[in-house]
């Protein structure tokens, strides 16, 4: 769990750092983030899709429900290889959105459950712990609920992926990078990939650790 903590802690300085430096760093055509996110949307045919401005620092994201490609303001009227990169990877999930992308599916499916569960399944693991040693039903319900948020996380892996492939091979093909922003553009994506396969990997381990719990637990009764 240590080494987890640490990677994540490391992983998202990492990729702070890379978004500084590449948000420093011009794009060739001059293009703002929002401008590269409608011409993308445009260009695959999606119409329904706002593109528009949020608060906070890499808070970019996608909204199905509301249909809205949501930019920080770093990235909305930034005109750097950082903006173009995380704008054309939003742009993907909307793309996957308009092609049916089996995976992005599956995860919206399962965000009314988990969020549903999530207001409940700390409070769970904490009284099935304190009660293990008369029943171990609660903690496996609350270990039954952890194992969905961490099904989550890694459903939540080819969705962020192939978002990244798309907005990479797009933003090359039509020109919005040279060759040097490319290497550039595709290595913020990268950092920004590692972030979800660590959160992935440190649910996995809570998991687990829950699980040894309800494992010994059920051992000792």
């Amino acid at each position: 769990m240590i080494l987890i903590f640490g990677a994540s802690a490391f992983v998202s300085w990492r990729l702070r750092s890379k978004f500084n430096e590449y948000s420093q760093i011009g794009l060739s055509n001059g293009l703002s983030g929002a401008e590269v996110a409608q011409r993308m949307l445009n260009e695959n045919g999606i119409y329904d899709v706002r593109v528009v401005s949020v608060e906070g620092m890499l808070t970019d994201n996608y909204n199905p429900q509301e249909k809205t490609v949501n930019l920080s303001a770093d990235v909305y009227y930034g005109r750097s290889v950082a903006s173009a990169a995380v704008a054309a990877h939003e742009c993907g999930h909307a793309v996957q959105h308009q092609k049916a992308y089996a995976p992005l599916k599956l995860r919206s499916a399962m965000v009314p459950v988990l969020t549903f569960s999530s207001r409940y399944m700390q409070w769970i693991l904490l009284g099935g712990i304190l009660l293990l040693r008369t029943t171990p039903l609660p903690l496996a319900v609350g270990v039954g609920l952890f194992a969905l948020t961490t099904f989550f996380s890694f459903i939540t892996l080819p969705v962020e992926f192939d978002a990244s492939r798309r907005a990479l091979a797009w933003i090359q093909t039509r020109g919005i990078v040279n060759e040097r922003e490319y290497g550039f553009a595709k290595d913020a994506l990268w950092w920004a990939a590692m972030t979800y396969v660590v959160a992935a990997l440190g649910s996995l381990a809570t998991l687990l650790y829950y699980a040894s719990i309800l494992m010994g637990g059920r051992r000792s009764n």
